[in-house]
């Protein structure tokens, strides 16, 4: 046990109220780019999540993800319910700060990771079969994964891999979840043939303007106290992102003639993603590598990947998350430095030492592996139990706000996609 710093502790409720804002952030960003008969819906994938990942997270999620190890894949219940997770810090994770802000501060980020895996399957998912899934997933995916990386005993941290703030956890899990629901999922109707072009362009640039804002809690707030490192992450942090903003624009003028405002926008979120698990990691020159490679990668994904294999990741939940967080575990494992961060037990390959890489690789082999087979028993599941987990043709036509949530964004415009 240590004492509370009362500067760490206001530090990290301002950080852990910044991530949760990415999700409303998230919601107006996936909302933007889809049809405007289902933004509402699309907006709710989301935001239910804020409910359903909170209560499940104060009930197991804690404990199952930071409790007392089980093989090396999942905690114990010692703090089911938050019992004994005190206001006294717990040395094992954030010595500065009470215990109880550790919890909440990694709960945001379980409410975030699942609802990123919302954009591969809006357009088309049953509500309440997506409200299954999302709860499955949580239990049967991101605790064991956040376990492994970052609790105590886990079996990717006992191997040395490092991921600051959620490349493997967050991203790669919930960019390879999204990429194996939505092929099992199925193709929206009409996908390939007709235009699904995004609605309000304005509502996605807001989005990934507030996700770039709470992005800072995110990983500047990873550093769990208010010195050094969380500058260092927030300079990474901002550093990648601008750059992977200009390296889309560049992509674009190079292959379309012209940039744009939803390629500007997603080269902003790309750029935060790959930095994600090396924010506190990397020297902030390699944050400008790290920023510059992710466009010209993710746009190869988005433009070339995905229509030569035909998937229906709607709003490129793989694309942007999946590809972006693998670039970003192989380019920690290329760049730390454990001068930065003693944290990393060797520095990256960059460095001359290839443990750590090597780390890196095997750590992102089993996330990716890891995400596969667990969504695609619990896709297995929902399909047994709701039978239909999609939504009739006919529903699909009309839009899922109308015909899931019975009310419609834009009443004057009914009727029209």
């Amino acid at each position: 046990m240590g004492n509370v710093n009362t500067g760490d502790t206001a530090f990290m409720l301002v950080s852990t109220a910044l991530v949760f804002f990415m999700t409303p952030g998230l919601a107006l960003f996936y909302g933007g780019m889809v049809k405007r008969k289902n933004v509402l819906s699309t907006i709710m994938a989301s935001f239910f999540i804020a409910g359903l990942a909170s209560v499940l997270w104060v009930a197991v999620g804690y404990s199952l993800s930071f409790g007392k190890d089980i093989g090396g894949v999942i905690g114990n219940l010692d703090w089911a319910f938050f019992r004994n997770v005190s206001g006294q810090p717990n040395a094992d994770y954030a010595g500065t700060i009470p215990h109880t802000l550790f919890a909440a501060f990694q709960m945001m980020f379980a409410i975030i990771t699942p609802a990123l895996i919302t954009g591969a399957l809006v357009e088309r998912m049953k509500f309440s079969s997506l409200v299954l899934f999302i709860g499955l997933w949580s239990l049967i995916v991101y605790y064991p994964m956040a376990h492994m990386m970052w609790g105590v005993g886990g079996l990717l941290r006992n191997l040395g891999a490092i991921d600051f703030a959620g490349g493997n956890v967050v991203h790669i899990s919930s960019g390879i979840s999204g990429l194996v629901a939505a092929i099992i999922l199925g193709k929206r109707k009409g996908y390939g043939m007709t235009s699904h072009q995004p609605h309000n362009i304005p509502l996605v640039f807001i989005g990934a303007a507030v996700l770039w804002f709470g992005w800072f809690g995110f990983n500047a707030g990873s550093a769990l106290g208010s010195g050094e490192l969380a500058v260092h992450a927030l300079l990474t942090t901002n550093t990648s992102a601008a750059m992977a903003l200009i390296s889309w624009m560049l992509v674009e003028k190079i292959t379309r003639g012209k940039p744009t405002m939803l390629g500007a926008a997603t080269g902003a979120v790309v750029g935060l993603v790959a930095i994600t698990p090396g924010a506190g990691f990397v020297p902030i020159w390699a944050s400008l590598i790290i920023g510059a490679v992710v466009s010209p990668i993710c746009y190869f994904a988005m433009s070339i990947i995905k229509p030569k294999f035909g998937y229906d990741d709607a709003l490129d939940a793989f694309g942007c998350h999946g590809i972006g967080g693998i670039w970003g575990g192989i380019a920690t494992g290329l760049f730390a430095k454990t001068s930065i961060n003693s944290a990393a037990q060797w520095d990256g390959l960059v460095f001359g030492d290839t443990r750590l890489f090597v780390a890196q690789i095997i750590s992102v082999a089993v996330t990716i592996a890891f995400s596969v087979v667990g969504t695609a028993i619990i896709m297995f599941v929902v399909k047994v139990i709701m039978k239909e987990i999609r939504v009739a043709p006919r529903e699909e036509s009309e839009g899922l706000d109308i015909t899931q949530h019975g009310e419609s964004a834009y009443p004057s415009f009914t009727g029209m996609d």
